[in-house]
Parts: structure tokens; C-alpha cells; sequence
């Protein structure tokens, strides 16, 4: 199986990621990562949604499986197979943002990690590193802020919403001033940037 990363927005896909699309059998993917691939999508080729992810492993072994985003950052190269990169909204985050990638720590706060996804980012953050937090909509991002507001140094906030989607913003502020989700594609960057 092919996992291909189809970019964090529209017109994010690769080069390799359309040859292999276009060439596909059997695509698996959510109703999003099928959106972003749609127009490389073959006539003929079987497309399903995901709506379980725990067996995906047992896919058949031609089938190309689409990931938001890249399959390496909170996505589905887990799973075994080659894995063919896509344009991450953490690229697009540094990108928007001029802060080299170098000096970001990345973490994830989904689901169930979310008391850890907040210890990280105070961690990393007391390390000096910029945190690009990735959280899902159900995260509570004023409990990290009440937290973040205790250490001594001055921090800034960008609230990073739909990525690469024509109605992307980015909101800047600082950790006495943050900005507030209200999208449910988000992420945050944190630190002295």
C-alpha cells in the first residue's frame, strides 16, 4: 500500500503524490484528503472513506491511502507501506510565519493526549523551542494559556486556522492577549518567535 500525504489545503499536492493517484485502483481516505485528491482521482477507480482507522493495516496491498496534510506529522505513516510526503501545515505555519523549522518542537494533543500534549508544550517551551501545537477541537486551550501565563518570559501566540484553504487566518498575539479558536482545523505556534 501507498500512503500519500495530499497537503494541508487545496493545490498542496506533489508531484509523485499525483503520478501515484492518478494511477490508482482503490483509494481510501477521509471525506477531506479525498476533496484535496479528487481532481487526480482516476474515472474508474474504487474510492471509500475511512471511517474506522483501526484496521487500516489490513488493507489490500495496491490500495493508495491519502492522509491530510503528511502521513508523518500526526497522520498515517504508522501504517506499513511506502509513504509519499505532502505539504504539512506545519510547513505552512513556518512558512507564514518566517520561523525556520529548526527551531520548532512540534506536538500533538488529540484525542486522548491531551494533558500530555499540554505538559510537552510548557516543557519544550521552558526549553526555548517554539512549539507548533496540533490539537483537535475538544482541546482546551485556555487551560494551556493559564498554564503557559506562569512561566517568566514574555511569550507569543499564533493561532493558525484552515491552512492552506482560501479562508486561512492567522491571529497573532501574546500569552496576556491570546487568540481563541474557532475553527475546527487549527493549530497554534507558541514561543519567542
Amino acid at each position: 500500500m501507498i500512503i500519500i500525504g495530499v497537503g494541508c489545503g487545496p493545490g498542496m499536492l506533489t508531484e509523485q503524490a499525483i503520478r501515484e493517484i492518478s494511477r490508482a485502483t482503490i483509494v481510501y481516505g477521509s471525506d477531506r484528503a479525498i476533496e484535496l485528491a479528487k481532481s487526480y482521482i482516476p474515472f474508474n477507480c474504487t474510492v471509500k472513506t475511512i471511517d474506522d482507522f483501526k484496521n487500516l493495516d489490513q488493507l489490500a496491498k495496491d490500495a493508495i491511502i491519502l492522509s491530510t496534510g503528511d502521513p508523518m506529522l500526526a497522520g498515517l505513516g504508522y501504517l506499513s507501506g511506502e509513504v509519499i510526503p505532502g505539504i504539512s501545515s506545519l510547513q505552512v505555519a513556518t512558512a507564514r510565519l518566517r520561523i525556520p523549522i529548526s527551531r520548532v518542537a512540534v506536538v500533538v494533543a488529540h484525542g486522548k493526549g491531551h494533558k500530555k500534549g499540554m505538559r510537552d508544550t510548557v516543557e519544550e517551551v521552558k526549553r526555548g523551542k517554539i512549539v507548533f501545537l496540533l490539537a483537535d477541537p475538544k482541546f482546551n486551550v485556555q487551560e494551556l494559556y493559564t498554564e503557559l501565563s506562569a512561566l517568566p518570559e514574555p511569550l507569543k501566540i499564533a493561532l493558525c486556522e484552515n491552512l492552506g484553504y482560501p479562508e486561512e487566518h492567522i491571529l497573532i498575539g501574546d500569552i496576556h492577549s491570546p487568540p481563541q479558536p474557532t475553527e475546527a482545523i487549527y493549530s497554534i505556534v507558541i514561543g519567542n518567535f
